[in-house]
Order: structure tokens, then sequence, then C-alpha cells
């Protein structure tokens, strides 16, 4: 990874990375055809963003507001138990997590694009959101954003500047 110019600051303390998933996984539309069934874009890059914290030993999890089955895909690839679906209070739920693995706010890192993200931010010293996020979240205090977009690799460039020695 020598060679790579960090934009994130972020700590070698985090032990947990905590995201929402449209608008970080997805870049927030999806398709939906005339049967009314959703699909989604997923990036790869991005999920095996999953697969290296998790292999780092980094705890991973997520807190939709959805409660599209994709998000079932990650609790069977990667074993993830921490996927939270039709969530409407992420920072009650964020919290819970925190302290079911006690955790403090400083070894946790949130992300996530929208102004439903904005009590999960609150919990934690680590805030981050896709270049594409929702305007008041980027002006938020703290928040630092990803060049990249949501659904873009957005995620993948949070976890290689958190895993980059």
């Amino acid at each position: 990874m020598s060679g790579i110019k960090r934009k994130l600051k972020l700590s070698k303390d985090i032990k947990m990375v905590v995201s929402d998933f449209d608008g970080v996984f997805t870049d927030g539309t999806f398709l939906i055809d005339e049967n009314l069934k959703q699909q989604k874009s997923v990036n790869f890059v991005d999920i095996m963003g999953v697969s290296l914290l998790l292999k780092k030993g980094i705890m991973f999890g997520i807190i939709s507001g959805e409660t599209s089955d994709i998000l079932e895909y990650f609790r069977h690839k990667f074993g993830v138990e921490e996927i939270h679906k039709g969530i409407r209070q992420k920072g009650i739920v964020l919290t819970e997590l925190m302290e079911k693995y006690n955790l403090k706010s400083s070894e946790v890192l949130y992300i996530g694009d929208d102004i439903n993200d904005i009590a999960a931010f609150k919990c934690v010293d680590y805030k981050i959101a896709p270049s594409n996020a929702n305007p008041v979240i980027k002006v938020m205090k703290d928040v630092q954003i990803t060049e990249k977009s949501g659904g873009n690799g957005a995620f993948r460039e949070m976890v290689d500047e958190l895993l980059w020695e």
C-alpha cells in the first residue's frame, strides 16, 4: 500500500466498523421490474472490503433502514451476525452494539450517507460519508468524506485507509 496518500484520519484502535447499506454499498438507486421486484447493484470492491476487515479481526455490522434480503448475503457469505434491517433509530441500535461488545466511541467507525444516519454518527468518534452523501451529512462536524462515492468503492476506500500501514 505504499505510495497511497491517506486522506482519512483513522485510528488503529478501531475494533468495529458499522455501516449503512443503501448509499454506501449501493449508489442509492434501485431498479423495479414489472413484477415490482427490486434490484440493487453492489460493487464487489466494497464486498472485498468486508472480507479484508474480518480477516484483520475487525468486527463488522450493518444497520439499515431497509429490509432488503440482499443484506442476508453478508450474513451467509461472511458469517456477519450484526445485520439489523428495518431500523429507524440507528443510534439506539449502534449504542446497543457498543454495549454488547464493550466498545468505546473511539473504537467504532460508522459510515453512512443520509440524515437517517445522524443519530449513529453522534455515537462514535469516527464518522465517514461517501462523496455523494447528502449535503447535510457532508457538513457535519467531524464527518470525513471519501473520494469515492457510495456503490463505487467508498466503503473499500475507507477499509484500505483503515488497514493501511
